[in-house]
């Protein structure tokens, strides 16, 4: 397993997918998503696995600071999303082509 966990320092979700992993003793890379954001070819791969709406977080503040809400084009938004890592869903956590957004202790189970 090649898992990467891409999410906030502050996001309680994270800290409990890392708490996961390091209880069942399960190498991880942890990637801070707000500061070090996400390449162009990992959030193409994460996106066709778990869909567009899916990364976006609408519950936080610069989503509608950025008109997100009123913007239709996928493209303007995956181009906003790349501008302003804080903008993604934490924890994204990733095991090769296979992708999770949130805390899913039973999907990561299966990847064991």
């Amino acid at each position: 397993m090649n898992i990467q966990i891409f999410g906030k320092k502050k996001c309680f979700e994270t800290q409990k997918a890392e708490r996961y992993f390091k209880e069942r003793r399960i190498k991880f890379q942890a990637i801070d998503v707000s500061k070090y954001g996400m390449s162009k070819g990992e959030f193409e791969n994460i996106k066709r696995v778990v869909g567009l709406d899916a990364l976006l977080d609408k519950s936080c503040d610069l989503y509608f600071q950025k008109n997100l809400d009123k913007i239709r084009g996928a493209e303007m938004i995956q181009a906003i999303m790349l501008d302003n890592p804080k903008l993604f869903k934490t924890p994204i956590v990733r095991n090769g082509k296979q992708a999770t957004v949130g805390y899913c202790p039973d999907i990561w189970a299966t990847w064991e």
